[in-house]
């Protein structure tokens, strides 16, 4: 037993020393903490020096990364997002898998000669992406949230989603005696939906409860034990019926979305999805067969090569197909042109059914691995055709914290108000703007305006929102809901936060949104004008004062009634109409005759 603690010890010290090594050196570059895992793992591996053996056995523990990666994002998704993602997941995400599997699949067939199962079996699976390597991308660069991201990310879960029919083939396809006896793929599916539901009940009378328990007792060690669990429990209940693990422990993450304790489980996950992600990738690094590599090179650079152009061609055409510009639909296709981890899964599949030799089944696991170590240097290289270009708002600063103790998000007619009341205090204030002809102007009058998106968070945190006491979205639109003003409060929680609301729509969109206030953008100057109408037709003052204070009392219970029921029709009672104003004059006449 002391031998084999010594073992294990004495295998992880190199391995997590060449991992901070070589992480450094590739961030350093500009190239990414994700090469720099692989080579390391290769570095460290049996085809080099040797220093780290077993790469399936640490592979089997780290692709629990995965599973904490997508239960980190299922807690960014409530099921309500999801529904208003459905036509991306089910339409893009199908479109993609399915034109870009049968693709590949063609492209197998053709450069190696092998049988249509054979072909089938090794293209499928490199229509998928990684999620491994794309999430972090996203997160890193704050677009995850984004309608870009939330694209991509409409496709990384389809394809998770698409685990199980791919099995499913593979098992049809299958020549090995033993797969015969296997659930049919009618049966696979009927366990997917059962197993959702299953999680999704427990999420609600188990979960939610125990955390509650949990948060009661105040006891943060048991909050990580518990979230643990939660991610382990999903993925193990989805891997015993043949599913994907992470799809698992997505559903659990989005089962607690909107539960209180969601900020609190993500930090304490996040922590070990970063080690165990880390380490998955370390684990692909030397898996890598770099001797089939050296036998065929040519081979595994050109067929790399090919399903990436592929798959970014793809990608990127459905994108303009469904109304992305289309310098963000070539970005999409760039970000997702890799082959992804469940490629490795599958190809152990075809292996095992007899489908394809274990030779074939390295050298598809070398085009996958070489593929993804391409991605940041993509992104890197087509930086300038993937970014939109702006060359009017060249020389303007970018937002940078000068100490203000306010930050004003949107200096529109809206904005300019608030943020001359401000000044007018003393109170400094940092303004951030998208609209570069406003910024010139503004600055020719001398106001200061940075140019930057402050519906960003980093670009907030750029700003100074951490230390500043205010930040104020006076910005138009109907762009802020519920979800992000938590963002903003988590990741600012000593600044007060104030929205200007588009209509009644959108402060019933706000409803529990932890604000100092929300004020719709027309509702004052309304009521101005309506006084001094009233003033110009000889009303009387005190009427008049009287007249304003009921209209509010009666707009406020109906605002009321409409964020609790989540209704625009909820309340129309409360409202001032010529039928209720006839009826209000005929019980007036009634009671005084």
């Amino acid at each position: 037993m002391e031998h084999s603690e010594a073992s294990l010890l004495g295998e992880y010290v190199p391995l997590l020393g060449f991992a901070l090594l070589f992480v450094l050196l590739f961030r350093r570059l500009g190239l990414g903490a994700t090469l720099g895992y692989l080579v390391a793992g290769a570095v460290v591996g049996p085809q080099v020096l040797g220093l780290v053996g077993d790469a399936e056995s640490k592979m089997g523990i780290a692709e629990l990364g995965i599973a904490l990666l997508l239960f980190l994002v299922g807690l960014e998704l409530s099921p309500g997002r999801l529904w208003r993602m459905r036509r991306d997941i089910f339409g893009l995400g199908l479109l993609q898998v399915t034109i870009c599997g049968l693709m590949v699949a063609a492209m197998v067939w053709f450069a190696t000669g092998s049988s249509m199962g054979a072909a089938l079996a090794l293209g499928l699976p490199l229509a998928l992406s990684s999620t491994a390597q794309v999430l972090p991308l996203l997160q890193s660069a704050g677009r995850l949230r984004t309608p870009f991201g939330e694209r991509a990310f409409a496709i990384l879960l389809f394809q998770d989603l698409s685990i199980v029919p791919l099995i499913t083939i593979v098992a049809a396809l299958s020549r090995n005696p033993h797969d015969q006896g296997g659930p049919p793929g009618w049966l696979l599916g009927v366990y997917t939906v059962a197993a959702i539901i299953g999680l999704i009940l427990a999420g609600r009378y188990l979960l939610r409860p125990l955390f509650r328990l949990i948060g009661n007792l105040g006891e943060r060690e048991m909050f990580i034990f518990a979230g643990l669990f939660t991610v382990i429990a999903a993925a193990a209940i989805m891997e015993m019926l043949g599913l994907s693990a992470a799809l698992g422990a997505f559903i659990a993450g989005v089962m607690l979305a909107d539960s209180p304790y969601r900020h609190e489980l993500e930090a304490d996950v996040e922590p070990f999805r970063s080690i165990l992600l880390g380490l998955f990738f370390l684990a692909v690094g030397m898996t890598l067969n770099l001797h089939a590599i050296a036998e065929r090179p040519f081979f595994v650079i050109g067929m790399a090569l090919a399903l990436i152009a592929a798959k970014a061609a793809i990608i990127m055409g459905l994108g303009m197909l469904f109304g992305m510009p289309r310098r963000q639909a070539f970005a999409l296709g760039v970000l997702l042109s890799q082959g992804g981890e469940f490629g490795f899964v599958l190809f152990a599949q075809a292996q095992s059914a007899m489908l394809v030799e274990g030779q074939a089944a390295s050298i598809f696991g070398a085009i996958v691995t070489l593929s993804m170590a391409t991605t940041p240097f993509l992104m890197m290289a087509t930086k300038k055709l993937r970014t939109e270009p702006a060359p009017s708002a060249a020389g303007l600063d970018l937002p940078r914290h000068e100490g203000s103790n306010a930050v004003v998000i949107g200096y529109g007619r809206f904005g300019q108000t608030v943020a001359q009341m401000l000044l007018s205090q003393d109170i400094p204030v940092t303004i951030i703007d998208t609209d570069v002809e406003m910024i010139q102007t503004a600055n020719d009058f001398g106001m200061k305006v940075y140019y930057g998106d402050g519906l960003r968070i980093d670009m907030l945190r750029q700003a100074g929102a951490a230390e500043a006491e205010l930040v104020l979205f006076c910005n138009d639109g109907d762009k802020i809901d519920t979800e992000f003003l938590e963002a903003v409060h988590y990741a600012f929680p000593k600044a007060t936060v104030f929205v200007r609301a588009y209509d009644r729509r959108s402060v019933i969109k706000m409803k529990g949104a932890p604000v100092g206030g929300v004020v719709r953008e027309l509702l004052e100057s309304a009521v101005m004008m309506a006084r001094q109408a009233m003033q110009a037709v000889g009303v009387d003052q005190r009427e008049i004062d009287k007249t304003e204070a009921e209209y509010r009392k009666r707009d406020n219970a109906r605002l009321d009634v409409q964020r609790e029921t989540g209704d625009l029709r909820a309340g129309i009672d409360g409202m001032i109409t010529h039928a209720s104003r006839a009826a209000a004059i005929e019980v007036d006449l009634e009671s005084s005759g």
